[in-house]
């Protein structure tokens, strides 16, 4: 069969197909290139297809070279792909540590680029191909833009079970955390062989999405291993956004780690398959508790993997300290005078940090009181404090406060370094400087554009993220260092860096 588009096409057998359509073998009859043509039969919905003709600057997608329409069907002409994925995993098996990155930052930088563009929805194997030495994002038959009304033909549940994210089985609206998901179902995959849910019912899948653990993956890398628990938490909020997985695929270290963090990894093989299963718990987001109750799993989870992190590191090179540890991962370094400590985390109820404003009365009898929205919410919060015995001023040391929140993205939860002061026209003499403080509501005055509050902030809000941990790591062994020699003194200036346009409002 020829078909006449922007050039004249000749097709040959079938290869095989994806989405609603069926892909051909395909040759120019003026060029004499080889070419797949998919034919998208013209049914509700199938038109979504065409939106891959719309991405010529997203990377690694396989691009459309011509397109058209051919009686009753869409017509799609790609280039003709070395193999898919999953033939490459058929051939090969589970793949090593630093080919199975390779791919995943292929994929990740077209995740990055359609993020809030478009959402794929379909990703697997099979829909990933090899063309010019990159993987390639293909077969965008179910994806959607994603900020469209949801169209008559949604397409909802479509796409291959083993890979659905929790909540569209909830008949949510997929976004772009639901392709992070099915990346981290597919890097699990690349490491092991197979999937972490297997069905095979698609009931079976939908239970197990929703309320299963995904077991631990032994062939990663810890930092490889904390970001797929990451991509695979149940609230799509807690996932990292599609920036942020690449930046972060793009630092996992091509060799075996040593010293310190090797003996990290085999540490945290075991504790991140507990943390998950305390992860699993129902992801149902259909009332504000179900999804507190879930980020604050994921902020557990990522909670222990950061301090542990922390102890690992300080331990290392403070070889003499004396180091308690509790069953449940909080931890005291002591070394001569000085003392850091790390609380657990806690979670924090909407009602302390959310607070009510009062309505002027308009009759002049009474007041009434309306609710306010927090700037940004906060799911959880940590201690992390540096105390030495007090000198002659009274300085007993200062404590930093650890809050999981979406403080500069909106739904984009992560743990955040920061820390407060007393306002300069309040005559306080308090023993610790700069202090933590609990997310309630005098936090959320100090953070407001209310002028004279009783507290202000004192460090900006810093991102906490496993693996890029240097810089907060160098400073709190800093300050440790000149506490436990008895040189920790009270700030020369405060704030000691400027805390203001570090969240949102």
């Amino acid at each position: 069969m020829r078909l006449e588009l922007n050039e004249e096409w000749q097709l040959g057998e079938r290869v095989g197909g994806g989405g609603f359509g069926a892909v051909y073998e395909a040759k120019s009859t003026t060029t004499g290139q080889q070419a797949a043509v998919k034919l998208v039969p013209k049914q509700p919905g199938t038109e979504r297809e065409m939106l891959f003709t719309d991405l010529a600057d997203v990377r690694n997608i396989v691009p459309i070279i011509d397109s058209g329409e051919h009686e009753d069907q869409w017509v799609l002409v790609m280039p003709r792909a070395e193999k898919s994925l999953r033939a490459h995993l058929q051939q090969h098996g589970s793949l090593p540590a630093n080919e199975a990155v390779a791919v995943l930052s292929d994929i990740a930088a077209t995740l990055a680029d359609l993020d809030g563009q478009v959402v794929h929805r379909d990703l697997k194997p099979e829909n990933v191909l090899l063309l010019d030495g990159h993987w390639r994002l293909a077969d965008f038959g179910i994806a959607r833009y994603s900020e469209a009304a949801t169209a008559k033909q949604t397409f909802k549940l479509t796409g291959t079970s083993a890979y659905v994210a929790p909540e569209r089985w909830k008949n949510q609206r997929a976004t772009s955390a639901s392709d992070i998901y099915a990346l981290g179902i597919l890097a699990h995959e690349l490491l092991t062989g197979t999937t972490p849910f297997t069905g095979p019912e698609p009931a079976d899948f939908a239970e197990q999405h929703q309320h299963h653990t995904p077991p631990p993956v032994p062939a990663a890398p810890p930092l490889l291993a904390a970001l797929i628990t990451e991509c695979l938490f149940k609230a799509p909020q807690g996932r990292p956004a599609a920036g942020n997985l690449l930046e972060r695929l793009q630092r996992i270290p091509a060799g075996a780690l040593t010293g310190g963090l090797a003996a990290l990894a085999a540490a945290n093989q075991t504790a991140v398959a507990h943390q998950a299963e305390a992860a699993r718990r129902a992801s149902e987001l259909a009332t504000e508790a179900e999804r507190r109750e879930t980020l604050f799993e994921a902020a557990t989870t990522t909670f222990a993997l950061i301090a542990d992190t922390v102890l690992t590191a300080l331990t290392n090179v403070a070889s003499g300290a004396h180091v308690r540890k509790d069953s449940q991962g909080a931890w005291a370094i002591q070394l001569n005078d000085a003392e850091l400590r790390l609380s657990l985390p806690m979670e924090t109820p909407p009602e302390i940090w959310g607070i009510s404003k009062v309505k002027p009365p308009s009759d002049g009898a009474h007041f009434t009181i309306t609710p306010s929205a927090p700037p940004f919410d906060v799911i959880a919060s940590a201690t992390l404090s540096l105390r030495v015995p007090a000198n002659h001023h009274g300085y007993q040391g200062r404590s930093h406060c650890l809050w999981y929140a979406d403080a500069q993205a909106k739904d984009q939860y992560q743990w955040f370094e920061t820390a407060f002061m007393d306002s300069p026209l309040i005559q306080s003499r308090r023993p610790i400087v700069p202090f933590a403080q609990s997310p309630d509501q005098e936090a959320r005055k100090a953070l407001s554009p209310i002028v004279g509050t009783p507290l202000e902030p004192a460090w900006p809000f810093t991102p906490l993220t496993t693996g890029e941990l240097d810089e907060f790591l160098d400073r709190w062994a800093t300050w440790l260092a000149r506490a436990a020699s008895g040189q920790l003194t009270f700030p020369s200036q405060l704030p000691e860096r400027s805390p203001y346009g570090s969240w949102r409002n």
